[in-house]
C-alpha cells in the first residue's frame, strides 16, 4: 500500500534552516506529482509547494517563495523540502502528499513537526 513517511522536522531558531524528507513506497514514485502542505496551530492545512512527477517544474506559495525549495530524487523515491530563513510563522506540522493521474485520490503522510522559536 501507499506509504509516505516524513522526517527532518525539529526545533530551529528564526533565520535557521531545515531539510524535510518524505520517503515514499508502495507505488511508482516517478508517476506521482508530490506536494508539501502544512498546518499551523489553530489554522487550516495550507499548500506550500509542489513538483511534477519528473521534477521538471515546481510551484510555491507566495509566503515561502525565495526561502523554500522543493526537489525530488526519483531513484530514491524521496521528495525534499529545503527550508531556509525560517520564521516563527513557519511553525507547523508539515505533510507530504502524493497524487497520480491514475489514482482516484491522493495520499498523505503522517506529518513532521517544525517549530521555529528562539
Amino acid at each position: 500500500q501507499v506509504q509516505l513517511v516524513e522526517s527532518g522536522g525539529g526545533l530551529v531558531q528564526p533565520g535557521g534552516s531545515l531539510r524535510l524528507s518524505c520517503a515514499a513506497s508502495g507505488f511508482t514514485f516517478s508517476s506521482a506529482a508530490m506536494s508539501w502542505y502544512r498546518r499551523a496551530p489553530g489554522k487550516e492545512r495550507e499548500w506550500v509547494a509542489d513538483i511534477t512527477s519528473a521534477g521538471g517544474s515546481s510551484n510555491y506559495a507566495d509566503f515561502v517563495k525565495g526561502r523554500f525549495t522543493i526537489s525530488r530524487d526519483n531513484a530514491k523515491n524521496t521528495v525534499f523540502l529545503q527550508m531556509n530563513s525560517l520564521k516563527p510563522e513557519d511553525t507547523a506540522v508539515y505533510y507530504c502528499y502524493a497524487k497520480s493521474w491514475i489514482w482516484s485520490r491522493g495520499y498523505w503522510g503522517q506529518g513532521t513537526q517544525v517549530t521555529v522559536s528562539s
